[in-house]
């Protein structure tokens, strides 16, 4: 069994690596962002309180994000591991992990700040069916339609300049320090997020000792 945590940047490519990993291993991408989302989506009460934070650009409290942590690993889906992702974000959720879970390793995407800003401000979301697009990597065939659905794209309420801004804020200052803790316990890999998807898995391989990547045809 392997579980991996996850961490950098917003835009830094955690969930398209984790899910490359999680591919091709038969591991569980757990991503505390995607849980959120579904809450706004089907307007639970858990979503309205997740909705006024992230449009304010903060963080979601302690005691919520370590309930939808703590409640989704009980499900015990993942028999062969997982790869979590957006978790944990300050001191107290890392303590609260590494009492309570026993990981194999960090990977820790390193990104630029101004490839940051590059990348969010360029991402869309379909609000119907969830497909995501990057308007640098991943254009619709339509200009702002879904080519799943055909609605029309919309910027994430999250993927402000603004809300962007008080989000480095939190990394900086906040999660940041969460790497110095993992380092203390933990096996951190530090990776270059910068090339493409498939050289940045390949380096998270590398790091793991798994074995290498072979993108599909």
């Amino acid at each position: 069994m392997r579980k991996y945590v996850i961490m950098g940047v917003q835009g830094s490519g955690k969930g398209t690596q984790s899910q490359l990993l999680c591919d091709d291993l038969d591991l569980v991408h757990i991503a505390v962002g995607d849980i959120f989302r579904w809450h706004v989506k089907n307007h639970t009460k858990i979503g309205a309180q997740v909705r006024r934070t992230m449009n304010a650009g903060d963080l979601v409290g302690d005691d919520l994000v370590e309930k939808i942590v703590r409640e989704r690993l009980d499900g015990h889906d993942w028999n062969y591991g997982f790869v979590i992702d957006g978790f944990p974000r300050n001191g107290r959720q890392a303590e609260f992990f590494m009492e309570s879970y026993d990981i194999d390793g960090v990977i820790h995407l390193e990104l630029a700040e101004d490839e940051v800003r590059r990348r969010v401000l360029s991402r869309r979301l379909c609000p119907n069916c969830g497909m995501d697009y990057n308007l640098i990597a991943d254009r619709p065939q339509v200009e702002g339609r879904c080519d799943i659905c055909g609605h029309e794209l919309i910027t994430r309420e999250d993927d402000t300049p603004e809300a962007l801004d008080a989000r480095l804020r939190d990394y900086n200052e906040k999660t940041r320090p969460v790497l110095e803790l993992f380092r203390r316990k933990e096996f951190v890999h530090d990776i270059d997020a910068s090339p493409s998807a498939d050289e940045v898995q390949q380096s998270i391989r590398a790091a793991l000792g798994l074995p290498d990547y072979k993108p599909a045809d």
